[in-house]
Formats: structure tokens, C-alpha cells, sequence
């Protein structure tokens, strides 16, 4: 993800994301937050029992109707940045230390966020799946960007697979069952079939 964010061209920090709403600038300013998160989730510790796991840590909510105070802020915060190369930078600063800090983390201890007490191995597996729909996110218009390495891919749609209660159709790719399963694309007439009654849960819109 660092690297693919590297890689992008100033001047298509302005062109559209995957996000519905938010330029590619403004998605890579939700990263920089999300890194921050995952830095103080991995020192926050708990002493109670886990109330969650990889995939009961996701919600399955309504879609965004741009009303939230956070999803508002994004693109203000992001727009002061003012430069592409300095959010680059923040990106890297912040999510480098996060991807150390997860590497040293201890993956049985657990850690609370957001009311939630769960192990840091499965809070890093839920980000997994959360940063692998992002990198998709992020070169949904740049088609000449690198895409998420193959084991994210198949790990994500596992996670999501698990979150939906059953398997998306076999003739499906990893990516194609990311972006079909969280509606940020609409199935073919083909897919449609193949989907079956799995159609009728989609989207699955996870927060």
C-alpha cells in the first residue's frame, strides 16, 4: 500500500477513487488516520476477554450518505496538505511505523478500540481486509497502477467471505469478489446468476 501510494503521479492525486466522493487525495488522508489507529490500538492494551474477532470486528452498515462529520473532514484535511509529496510523506512516516509496530506486536495480546477488545492478530487481519478494499480504492482510475499482491487479495476475500456466510461463486476472481461483494461494482447480467441468493446481501458495506 506504501508503495503504491509512492508510485502515484502528483497530478492524479486529483482524479477520482474508488471511494464514492473522495478524490485519490482524500483517500490517501483516510489512510494516514487509519495507520494512526492501528498505532494506538497495538499499545492500547486490554485485560478482559476478547469481544471480537477478524470478522465479527466489522459492522455490516448502510451506505455512507456523506453526512458524517469524519467523512466531511476528510477532504478539508486532506486539501490543507496542499502538496501531494506532503502527504506522501505523512503516509509513509505514519504507516511505516504502524507496520513495524505490527510486526513486533505479540499476535495473542489484546488490545481495545472502539469499545471492542479483541486479539492483535485479529485486529490486524481485519486490516488486512480493510486496506486491501482501500489499495483497490486507490487505482480504481489509474489503470496502470500496481494492484494488491495476490495474497492479500485471496486473504480479503476470505475475510469477506466469512463476514457474507458463504462463498462467492468460484468463477469469480479474488478482486472481482471484493468489488462486487462491497458494491463498488455492479454485478454483470452473468454474475448476477452466478451470485444466486448471495445477490440479495449485497452490498456489503462494512464499518
Amino acid at each position: 500500500m506504501l508503495a503504491a501510494v509512492a508510485d502515484v503521479a502528483d497530478e492524479d492525486f486529483e482524479r477520482p477513487s474508488g471511494c464514492t466522493g473522495w478524490l485519490v487525495r482524500d483517500l490517501v488522508c483516510h489512510l494516514v488516520i487509519d495507520a494512526q489507529d492501528v498505532l494506538i490500538t497495538l499499545v492500547t492494551p486490554a485485560e478482559t476477554e476478547p469481544t471480537v474477532d477478524a470478522v465479527t470486528y466489522w459492522k455490516l452498515v448502510e451506505p455512507p450518505t456523506g453526512e458524517d462529520p469524519l467523512d466531511a473532514l476528510i477532504p478539508r484535511l486532506a486539501a490543507a496538505y496542499g502538496e501531494p509529496r506532503l502527504l506522501k510523506f505523512h503516509l509513509d512516516d505514519v504507516g511505516s511505523a504502524a507496520g513495524r509496530a505490527a510486526v513486533l506486536a505479540d499476535p495473542a495480546a489484546r488490545v481495545s478500540t472502539q469499545d471492542m477488545v479483541l486479539t492483535a492478530g485479529d485486529y490486524l487481519s481485519a486490516y488486512v481486509l480493510e486496506w486491501t478494499l482501500h489499495h483497490l480504492d486507490l487505482i480504481a482510475y489509474l489503470p496502470s497502477a500496481a494492484e494488491p499482491p495476490a495474497e492479500t487479495l485471496a486473504a480479503a476475500r476470505a475475510s469477506l467471505e466469512k463476514i457474507a456466510g458463504t462463498p462467492f461463486p468460484a468463477s469469480f476472481s479474488d478482486k472481482d469478489a471484493l468489488l462486487i461483494g462491497t458494491g463498488r461494482r455492479a454485478p454483470t447480467d452473468a454474475e448476477q446468476a452466478a451470485l444466486g441468493g448471495l445477490a440479495a446481501k449485497l452490498p456489503l458495506v462494512l464499518g
